[in-house]
């Protein structure tokens, strides 16, 4: 397959089209190259036979166009997305812009494409779109998400991803564009933007500085290794079944104050300092609409594709750990340029300064 994959240069994308170009197929990457985009990620990418790279904006139209009709893929996977929820509550304008009106366009692209294209291209062709558990709201301390859970997003990031289910829904009962969704939990591993809470404390532990914890530390995830992911998307883009979605889950429910101090002890044992890392700890006050708890019941995608991830949490978090601490070149430049592991979206919002 030739697979146009949007935002290839970041956490996800990155990692699938590792996956892809591993499995034998052709990935052309597109991105706009953002804040959460290294120029470092691209350098494994580079190297690998079967990659090309387009940079581009999902939001214009003619570039998203031309490089589909340039390239000629078989199928979209759209993963270009702002996708830190506490950005989302400091600039939410900027997560309507990306996150609908860029997937908006990218259907009007992938409809006009798949139109115009020969009848063989037109029935192997899919529009994969990759959202998040998010969208469906907060779970108290029981239950779990499936694919027919309604929707109740609490956060701009997660309305906005929310809208963008919608309308690749639309897009796919209304003009018939062979579509396909999944909704994953939450990612962690290597080549993560440190703004978020894994890489962030692995590199404020590693500094020195406060490890924060928002609250009291219960907020609970479903955490699912980012590799286990790609290999999931992989196989939901290659054999799924068009107009279905699928939940990925990593089947690793953690507390974030159990995660952070797996993290604090992981850097004792492998940077030891004398002192324990978990003395850096700081709870911090708590995120507006912090949703409780994610958890996703994913047996569709396990009894249909065959997907069960692969990662034990506490392995995969401690090869995460040592991935940060083997390159330094990769997080150092993001940290002396565009993120400073500063807190996002505390004070600020929508009009606001």
């Amino acid at each position: 397959m030739k697979v146009l994959v949007t935002g290839a240069v970041g956490f996800i994308g990155s990692a699938v089209s590792r996956r892809l170009i591993g499995e034998g197929h052709h990935v052309i990457g597109f991105d706009k190259m953002t804040y959460a985009a290294s120029p470092a990620t691209l350098a494994d990418l580079k190297a690998r036979p079967g990659f090309s790279f387009v940079q581009g904006d999902i939001c214009d139209g003619a570039q998203v166009g031309q490089a589909l009709d340039t390239f000629q893929p078989d199928a979209v996977m759209h993963l270009a997305a702002e996708s830190h929820v506490d950005r989302s509550i400091e600039k939410p304008a900027a997560f309507v812009e990306t996150n609908v009106i860029g997937t908006q366009i990218m259907l009007d692209q992938a409809l006009r494409y798949w139109r115009s294209s020969d009848e063989a291209l037109k029935s192997r062709f899919r529009f994969h779109h990759i959202s998040t558990d998010e969208v469906f709201g907060s779970l108290g301390e029981t239950g779990y998400f499936t694919e027919t859970t309604a929707y109740d997003p609490r956060s701009p990031y997660s309305a906005s991803k929310a809208a963008a289910d919608h309308l690749v829904r639309a897009w796919y009962h209304t003009f018939g564009l062979p579509v396909l969704l999944t909704n994953c939990s939450n990612n962690y591993g290597p080549y993560h933007f440190p703004e978020k809470l894994i890489p962030l404390n692995i590199l404020r532990g590693l500094k020195g500085d406060v490890m924060p914890v928002y609250g009291k530390g219960l907020n609970v995830r479903d955490w699912l290794h980012v590799d286990d992911h790609a290999r999931a998307l992989s196989l939901v883009v290659t054999r799924g079944r068009v107009g279905e979605s699928y939940a990925i889950g990593g089947a690793a429910e953690r507390r974030n104050i159990d995660v952070v101090n797996t993290i604090a002890d992981l850097l004792d044992e492998l940077v030891p300092t004398g002192t324990s890392h978990r003395a850096q700890i700081t709870f911090v006050t708590d995120r507006p609409g912090h949703d409780l708890r994610y958890a996703i019941d994913a047996t569709k995608i396990k009894n249909e594709l065959g997907f069960s991830p692969s990662y034990n949490f506490e392995d995969g978090l401690r090869q995460t750990v040592q991935w940060y601490l083997n390159n330094e070149a990769w997080w150092r430049p993001i940290l002396d340029g565009s993120y400073r592991l500063e807190r996002l979206g505390l004070d600020a919002g929508p009009g606001k300064g």
